[in-house]
């Protein structure tokens, strides 16, 4: 999608003109697409922080543990933890990404924004009514 600041504009009468999105190119095929979906749905099902996937939702996602550098080296205690990904995967409703910088209960992403994730997905879930896929 072409970027875009403004959604809308403002006329002096007080007409307001959205601005829509354009699309400018495909960045990758759909078959690529596929396979980064089904990648990540397997690092959800299977990786470190499948204990708090949902049950009967098929999650596409991801962690994330960055290290932090301080005075040319990194600090072994101190990270910025995320987690990323989409769902329902086989026909995504939404996207998120959830980080925490300097998390104090753990550094892993899995342990700290993962469960975030989780629990937020599952009340878009809830809210938006969408029935578990599996």
């Amino acid at each position: 999608m072409q970027p875009q600041v403004v959604a809308a504009v403002q006329t002096p009468d007080g007409q307001t003109i959205p601005i829509l999105p354009k699309e400018i190119d495909q960045p990758i095929s759909p078959v690529t697409a596929q396979v980064m979906t089904q990648m990540m749905v397997a690092t959800a099902n299977k990786g470190e922080a499948q204990f708090y996937r949902l049950k009967g939702y098929e999650i596409a996602g991801k962690t994330g543990t960055a290290s932090i550098p301080v005075a040319g080296h990194y600090n072994p205690t101190k990270t910025i933890a995320s987690f990323i990904g989409f769902g329902p995967a086989n026909d995504p409703k939404f996207a998120m990404l959830v980080i925490l910088n300097e998390p104090s209960a753990s550094i892993w992403g899995a342990t700290t924004a993962a469960p975030i994730f989780y629990a937020v997905a599952k009340d878009i879930f809830t809210y938006y009514g969408i029935p578990p896929s599996e």
